[in-house]
């Protein structure tokens, strides 16, 4: 799935399942080449399902899919998408480390889908890249791989590179791969078989607006929400949060009670403490980095808050987690 392509026909893309990897990824890239195969009458497209053992992978829902080859197996390809989901990391091998850089050197496109980026990014594979993942796993991402350009964008694809956020934004790249290379008309045809509304630009947004997702239009409510997000590891003063969003902090005060039933300070500390769940169950940075990276000045604090908010503290939630 490199932007551009001039090999043969049909274009063989590799997908290497790794052990939880999102199985609805996974079909959104695939379902679109298939349909692009029956709709043009043509086998423009052929994939290669792939393990590193060559035995079935366990997707995150708990379903199996088979394995055309192993990775010792496998060595010419024209583009490979890494296939994950919950803690990439894990599964990179040495062995399946040497391979991708076998395969990269012999001019292969790497990309991943939902989380894959943090395999290429491990594998030391992303220098000088620019990636996209999904939007919950980006700030864990950015904590990890400082030294990598990420987006928020639906997919990027360059000419050796390419991610996409996962879910059903590994079908608008694939749809974008078919209009590239095969025309947009045929995109769009397969895009109606697909019952998809439209052809989403990568620069359509991951999420749903901040106002649907708070239920309110109100507009200085939003670009509060807005400055607060943007502010997780260095902590606005309220002030300042009512400063930024052309309003004052008695205003700013109002509106949180009255649109949303919380005041802005526990607004603010929750979306710092959902920020450092996800951290504490998607990475292996240790409690203090993730209190850092959400604001919290010490251990004691982080955990002070982390357990009056969850009931646990950040350190029995882990240990729950490797459990």
């Amino acid at each position: 799935m490199r932007l551009e392509y001039t090999g043969p026909i049909p274009e063989c893309i590799g997908f290497l399942l790794l052990p939880r990897f999102s199985m609805m990824a996974f079909f959104s890239a695939v379902e679109p080449l298939r349909i692009a195969n029956q709709i043009s009458g043509k086998q423009l497209f052929d994939w290669q399902m792939i393990s590193e053992d060559g035995k079935p992978v366990k997707a995150s829902n708990g379903m199996s899919l088979l394995a055309d080859k192993a990775i010792d197996a496998v060595h010419d390809l024209p583009s490979l998408a890494v296939c994950s989901g919950f803690d990439p990391e894990a599964y990179l091998s040495r062995p399946l480390m040497r391979w991708l850089h076998r395969l990269d050197a012999a001019g292969c496109a790497l990309g991943g889908l939902d989380t894959g980026c943090f395999l290429l990014a491990a594998a030391d594979l992303l220098k000088g890249e620019r990636v996209t993942l999904h939007w919950e796993s980006l700030p864990s991402f950015q904590e990890r791989f400082p030294e990598v350009r990420t987006s928020d964008e639906l997919f990027e694809l360059g000419q050796r590179r390419f991610s996409c956020a996962g879910g059903a934004a590994a079908m608008d790249m694939a749809l974008d791969v078919i209009a590239r290379r095969h025309g947009t008309q045929l995109a769009i045809d397969v895009s109606e078989q697909l019952v998809h509304e439209r052809i989403r630009t990568r620069r359509d947004q991951q999420r749903m607006t901040l106002a649907r997702r708070l239920g309110t239009h109100r507009r200085r409510l939003v670009e509060a929400v807005d400055v607060m997000e943007r502010h997780i590891e260095a902590p606005l003063p309220l002030s300042e949060v009512a400063q930024r969003s052309g309003i004052s902090l008695r205003h700013l005060q109002r509106l949180f009670d009255s649109e949303l039933n919380q005041s802005p300070r526990s607004w603010y500390l929750g979306l710092r403490l959902e920020r450092a769940h996800y951290l504490l169950k998607e990475t292996d940075l240790d409690v203090l980095s993730v209190g850092l990276a959400c604001g919290f000045s010490s251990s004691s604090s982080f955990s002070r808050a982390f357990r009056t908010h969850y009931g646990v503290s950040p350190r029995q939630m882990r240990k729950a987690q490797s459990q």
